[in-house]
């Protein structure tokens, strides 16, 4: 088996590439805190010319995240723009191709996707298709709670709209339930689900354009590195879209990698990855210089 290499520090192989897709959620924060020295580490590789692109799985428009991300200290030194599912999810029911009566399904913190749309939020039975941004109540709620109302829309061949492909997060210590959960549960009892984010190709032909428009230029993949904790979503994402991955062991992952957040265990590694059918470029327990 190979072992995948563990970095001391992201500045070992910064300079191999011109830009940075980087993840949010599990990489620069916890949920609830920064990880320290991660902003650091971007702000520095932007000092030397790199240009960092957020790339996130966040059920909600890109405009939302610089406010929580400086209430946690991360300042837009660390990034040059930043790319949601949500910035997606909001430009395809835009085009009404499902129809304009939704049935969200999330928090309603997350509601504010639908401004500006032409859609119509109502209720289950009116709805000519749904979005799910996560459970109503994710610190409580699971899949297996919607099995029950998903055999209902299911029956009525209701398409599901995931704005979040992600299964699970941090939120602090906990792991909390995501979008991608309840749609793949949904595709379980028959439904049609349709994906925007991580790991599905369309995110990363808008971020490509997204990075040439910062630079200037067409940034060729080979000089493009994708940074994530996610396995199934950051990694499997950057191997189909052909681009390299760094994959921070420190996040999601955390209990298959090694015996502390902080400590992987380079054999520990991976395996986990060969379990996944994928091989990264390098790992470390989190992205600092």
């Amino acid at each position: 088996m190979t072992t995948i290499p563990l970095l001391s520090g992201f500045r070992d192989i910064a300079d191999k590439y011109d830009a940075v897709l980087c993840d949010v959620w599990g990489v620069l924060h916890n949920g609830k805190e920064a990880y320290a020295g991660v902003a650091d580490a971007l702000a520095k590789y932007r000092a030397k010319g790199g240009t960092v692109l957020l790339l996130s799985n966040a059920p909600r428009p890109s405009t939302q995240l610089p406010a929580m991300l400086n209430n946690m200290g991360i300042t837009d030194a660390a990034y040059d723009g930043i790319l949601t599912s949500g910035d997606a999810t909001k430009t395809f029911i835009t085009t009404h191709e499902l129809g304009t009566k939704c049935y969200a399904i999330g928090p309603g913190r997350d509601n504010n996707l639908f401004d500006d749309t032409g859609v119509a939020l109502v209720s289950a039975d009116e709805a000519e298709f749904i979005v799910c941004t996560g459970p109503f109540n994710d610190d409580e709620e699971g899949p297996e709670d919607y099995r029950e109302s998903f055999k209902l829309l299911v029956a009525r061949d209701l398409p599901f709209v995931c704005a979040n492909p992600d299964l699970v997060v941090e939120r602090g210590p906990r792991h909390i339930y995501c979008a991608g959960s309840l749609a793949r549960l949904y595709e379980e009892l028959g439904g049609k689900a349709i994906y925007f984010g991580k790991p599905y190709g369309p995110i990363y032909d808008v971020a490509r354009t997204r990075l040439a428009a910062i630079k200037g230029s067409v940034i060729p993949d080979a000089r493009i590195l994708a940074v994530g904790d996610g396995i199934g979503t950051d990694i499997k994402g950057a191997d189909g879209a052909g681009l390299d991955a760094l994959f921070i062991t420190g996040g999601i992952a955390a209990a298959d990698c090694g015996d502390h957040p902080e400590m992987p265990d380079a054999i520990k590694v991976s395996q986990f990855c060969k379990r996944a059918g994928l091989k990264p470029v390098a790992a470390a327990a989190r992205l600092i210089w």
